[in-house]
């Protein structure tokens, strides 16, 4: 059983945070209060404006995203680059080529511009 111990370390790192979680709910001082109970905003009074975020954020936020782990994704190649060879190089040109014509997608269709 070559896992055992990895299996092990997860189900005590489990147990601990569940054990964690049911004490301070059950130990914690349990004293709301309308204060608490509103959401924090920086310390100014929240306002509650129609319609909510703006769905550019959310375009904004997946491309940060999608674009970073393409980019994690060099990383490896770059461990083992020489190893490759050319068939990595041409590998990594094409790989790299659909990244940046992603991003001159995004760019076309306004996904990057800020309102």
């Amino acid at each position: 059983m070559e896992y055992g111990g990895i299996l092990i370390f997860s189900l005590l790192s489990f147990a601990v945070v569940f054990l964690f979680v049911v004490l301070t709910s059950a130990l914690g001082p349990k004293r709301p209060s309308p204060v608490k109970n509103e959401p924090f905003e920086c310390g100014m009074t929240p306002e509650i404006k129609e319609g909510g975020v703006p769905t550019h954020f959310y375009v904004m936020g997946m491309l940060f995203i999608v674009f970073d782990v393409e980019l994690a994704f060099l990383f490896p190649w770059a461990v083992s680059a020489r190893k490759l060879g050319l068939f990595g190089l041409l590998e990594v040109v094409l790989f790299l080529f659909f990244v940046v014509l992603g991003y001159f997608y995004a760019l076309k269709r306004g996904a990057l511009e800020v309102e």
